[in-house]
């Protein structure tokens, strides 16, 4: 599969996780579906753990991109979930923040094959390393 991270965004305040997001695109050719796969995250130099599977999920064109949020959309103290001119929206639903600092290593995996990976590094653009 051609899936990759393009940009990755931590919530400053670890209660707020609707404020945390990713943006994923489909650099293939073909159409991806995503539903079933896992997300799984690490803290640096940590064994990762699966914290869920992506389920619906969602279509990806070849080329199209989407804002993946960690939060539940309706929970207040989540946070405003962002929107992005142009992008869908989709949240995993989760109850803690993904990304916990420099080095942590986020993966989707279908069947425990890695699909895509993140490096999260505060100190780029993009907030990956």
């Amino acid at each position: 599969m051609a899936l990759v991270f393009r940009e990755a965004h931590a919530a400053p305040d670890k209660k707020k996780i609707n404020e945390e997001w990713f943006i994923l695109e489909n650099a293939g050719a073909q159409s991806i579906n995503t539903g079933g796969l896992q997300v799984i995250a690490a803290r640096k130099g940590k064994r990762g753990s699966v914290l869920g599977v992506i389920d619906p999920g969602f279509m990806l064109q070849p080329g199209e991109k989407i804002l993946v949020v960690s939060g539940v959309p309706g929970k207040k103290s989540h946070g405003d979930p962002p929107a992005r001119e142009g992008l869908r929206t989709y949240h995993l639903f989760q109850r803690d923040a993904l990304l916990h600092g420099d080095g942590t290593l986020l993966r989707l995996a279908m069947n425990q094959v890695e699909v895509a990976r993140l490096v999260y590094d505060p100190a780029t653009a993009t907030g990956i390393a």
